[in-house]
């Protein structure tokens, strides 16, 4: 087979599965237990969860009571025997841009190696990670080749898929990469994540009368400006807050969402994250740091019934090439790109303002102060009536701190 072909026919359709498979999981990098709560949805069983912050540990033993917890994954020697998935969302401290961007063999995202060192002593047969977006374009994409170039030397068949928390109604603009991996008598990875798309909607005609989400934090290099959304919710900022993002209500409040709807934006039911230890703070840094429940959901949905994918006209990758959205591979070095967008479905989102159920704080006058003037010095483009909405703000709550 040449470069400029397709694949072959023999490889070109991931098969539908005879029967449903559910997974025994072994949750490393656990969180506060996104991934496997999605998971459990159908049916699939956690054997055992890996996480080493004693807040998110707090998390665990209150939402997974019996399930066995590991407090440190290079101390962990083996999996439990029937250990059929192996899950993680490794560390991405090393790979966003909010991070140190320091590369996979940073001192957190490099925790992965561990992920492959289990799986060199134990192959399971499936497994399922997910970071940020960014490692496929941080320094050219060499974290993510490590990734994959790793789990091909053991033998697994991958493909990844950048996905919008968006896809499945929760209003969190939230881009993500799950990669599912197998073994080559396991089944095909393609068969889980390029089963379904629904193609990605337009965008909103106009943002007013709608609430729209931004990063109070930033102001200078980005906005992260959402139309009837927020932005992605962080473990951190460029400043080292863990806070959620700003919303300019309909009603022209500028306010930051309970930490209630912050776990709910997630997938999460309110209050998950009540038995952290911590502060409010920290409870965010938890929730930002999650992997969104609703799209670990899906692919547990998938993987319990895989569904058939047609990759006849994929397009085999040059040697270092950026990473597409979305591509796989069958056997070592041949990598393809798949025509997949991030929005496997679309399930139908409640409009933000109507999505919050807990009174929302407003955003203080020492914040908005910060970010107005940020803005002044900035060279982005702010979104019509947009600064004079946090200007009147600033005004709003500094009157009202004002003695009277």
């Amino acid at each position: 087979m040449s470069l400029a072909t397709g694949p072959t026919n023999s490889e070109s359709v991931a098969p539908v599965a005879t029967a449903p498979m559910t997974h025994q999981v072994a949750g490393l990098f656990a969180g506060i237990g996104g991934i496997e709560s999605g998971l459990h949805r159908h049916g699939h069983e956690t054997r055992l969860l890996c996480e080493i912050e004693p807040a998110a540990l707090a998390v665990l033993a209150d939402r997974f009571p019996g399930i066995p917890v590991a407090t440190d994954v290079t101390k962990l020697e083996s999996l439990p025997d029937g250990t059929t998935l192996i899950t993680g969302g490794f560390p991405c401290q090393d790979l966003s841009q909010a991070g140190r961007t320091a590369g996979i063999h940073g001192k957190n995202s490099g925790l992965v190696s561990h992920v492959f060192r289990l799986l060199a002593r134990n192959p399971v047969p499936w497994v399922l990670l997910e970071n940020v977006s960014f490692m496929l374009r941080l320094s050219r994409g060499a974290a993510f080749l490590h990734v994959v170039e790793e789990l091909e030397k053991l033998g697994y068949r991958w493909a990844y898929r950048v996905v919008d928390s968006r896809a499945f109604g929760v209003p969190q603009r939230r881009e993500r990469v799950y990669l599912v991996a197998a073994l080559p008598d396991a089944g095909d990875p393609r068969s889980i994540l390029f089963a379904d798309d629904a193609g990605e909607p337009d965008p909103p005609d106009t943002h007013f009368g709608k609430a729209c989400g931004f990063f109070w934090t930033e102001g200078i290099r980005g906005l992260g400006w959402a139309v009837d959304a927020i932005p992605t919710l962080k473990g951190g900022s460029t400043i080292g807050i863990a806070s959620p993002p700003a919303i300019w209500m309909p009603d022209g409040r500028i306010v930051t969402p309970d930490i209630r709807d912050g776990e709910r934006l997630q997938g999460f039911p309110a209050d998950w994250t009540r038995a952290s230890t911590g502060r409010v703070g920290a409870r965010w840094k938890l929730v930002g740091n999650a992997v969104t429940v609703d799209a670990a959901a899906w692919i547990g949905e998938r993987m319990r019934s895989p569904g058939s994918y047609d990759s006849t006209g994929d397009a085999e990758l040059p040697k270092k090439s950026p990473w597409p959205k979305a591509a796989w591979s069958m056997e070592p070095g041949r990598r393809f790109a798949a025509h997949v967008s991030p929005w496997p479905r679309r399930v139908p989102a409640t409009p933000l303002a109507d999505f919050l159920e807990y009174e929302p704080k407003l955003l203080s006058a020492r914040a908005t102060s910060g970010f107005f003037e940020r803005t002044k010095v900035s060279k982005l483009r702010f979104p019509e009536g947009f600064l004079d909405a946090i200007e009147a703000h600033l005004q709003a709550v500094t009157e009202e701190l004002a003695p009277a």
